[in-house]
């Protein structure tokens, strides 16, 4: 379920299928209808297990820094449907999203499509209307069979590889790797963050299949921790970038960030964009994602680690950024999440645990998290609002993750309650 979306259904009398439907087949035959908006646009394409918002933050941040148009489509989303899909960082207003489900009504795409596939097209469009100099877009779920694989992206972007969605993708690394190698298009470039061997076994068959450049981290460009921030260089292209000081914090988003930096490269190119040093600099200081690592109020931060590969990327986080706190989980996740390896990873640095329910018909049962987790100091939380702000007030450490819808729950009840 898409929050709000059934509005504009309802009102536009535009139907669509909440299931998931991977293939190309229908999105394909509905784009054709309405104009084919997305060879329209010129496109960055992500896909992979994490990573994909913050490179995607970092990318967008440089590259409105240089004085570009950008669209953006992500899933899912943080507050509603309006935010999944935005322009120069502002998500779509309920005008705009009339005028694009009027749109699709009057293309006869009634009924075609599931709702993912009919939330892409309304992507499209809307960037077309806003004459976008860029759109990048974040596949929902894999990526050879994802709505959004319709596209012929300047770049293709893998940050990470994990399992994940093995119900759709399979259960190796190897099946989901042949999932995200399918965004890799003919004679266009792939960027590749640390990926398992097997993982990058595929997608380089994949690429050279597809007669593809693979630039890979650690391989083509790097980065370096250094006292005065990040330090990228990029040995293909001759250049060396210091003081890259960036707001998201964890060893992994200076990789997400130097993935974003590269992509930059291969869009100036194709754009005839003069690159800017300091653009660069300025757009990664500037770079913020709701969500990820994020302090909503004084010792309340909010991650949506909803996966092991996720998980255990948070927990290096807080080792890092909290070496010497007592830290305490607040915890809601979905059921057909990897739930038990998510908590493996947590009770590392935490044996207090609470757990919530949240609204969304596939989450795990409070109750169940607390028989499923191996913490000393476990319970049921109720009233995780009260919980929250005392912990703030207290300046107990609290970290609130599991699952992106919770943290919608909790945006919206603590801004509304402050």
């Amino acid at each position: 379920m898409i929050p709000k979306f059934d509005i504009y259904k309802d009102k536009w009398a535009v139907t669509s299928d909440d299931v998931i439907k991977p293939g190309l087949t229908a999105i394909a035959e509905a784009l054709t209808l309405i104009g084919s908006p997305e060879k329209k646009l010129q496109i960055v394409h992500l896909a992979g297990t994490n990573g994909k918002g913050s490179t995607l933050t970092f990318l967008e941040a440089i590259l409105m820094e240089h004085g570009l148009r950008v669209g953006k489509f992500m899933s899912p989303c943080i507050l509603d449907v309006h935010d999944q899909i935005q322009v120069a960082k502002q998500p779509i207003s309920a005008e705009e999203m009339d005028r694009v489900f009027q749109q699709m009504q009057a293309a006869g795409l009634s009924g075609k499509l599931t709702d993912f596939e009919l939330l892409t097209v309304a992507a499209f469009l809307h960037f077309v209307n806003s004459n976008v100099d860029v759109a990048i877009i974040e596949a929902g779920m894999g990526g050879l069979l994802d709505s959004t694989n319709v596209v012929t992206p300047i770049v293709s972007i893998i940050p990470s590889i994990a399992l994940e969605h093995t119900k759709y993708l399979g259960n190796t690394i190897e099946s989901i790797a042949h999932h995200k190698a399918g965004i890799i298009k003919q004679h266009q470039p792939v960027i590749i963050g640390e990926l398992p061997l097997e993982a990058r076994a595929v997608i380089y068959k994949e690429a050279r299949y597809k007669q593809a450049t693979v630039l890979e981290l650690d391989d083509q460009f790097y980065i370096e921790h250094t006292k005065n921030g990040g330090c990228y260089t990029n040995e293909e292209n001759g250049l060396r970038i210091a003081n890259l000081l960036r707001k998201m914090k964890g060893p992994h988003q200076a990789n997400n960030m130097a993935l974003a930096i590269t992509a930059f490269f291969e869009v100036a190119i194709a754009l005839h964009v003069p690159v800017s040093i300091e653009g660069i600099q300025h757009g990664i200081n500037k770079a913020t994602i709701l969500g990820r690592f994020e302090e909503i109020l004084p010792y309340i931060i909010l991650d949506g680690a909803h996966n092991p590969a996720s998980a255990e990327t948070l927990v290096a986080t807080i080792r890092q950024e909290f070496p010497e706190e007592r830290i305490t989980f607040v915890i809601g996740i979905l059921a057909d999440k990897d739930v038990q390896n998510v908590f493996n990873q947590l009770e590392q640095v935490s044996d207090c645990f609470y757990f919530v329910d949240f609204n969304n018909p596939r989450a795990m049962s409070a109750k169940d998290m607390v028989e499923l987790s191996g913490a000393s100091q476990k319970e049921v939380l109720r009233d995780y609002v009260q919980f929250l702000q005392t912990q703030s007030e207290n300046k107990c450490r609290t970290v609130v993750t599991g699952s992106l819808y919770l943290l919608t729950d909790v945006r919206n009840k603590l801004i509304g309650n402050n």
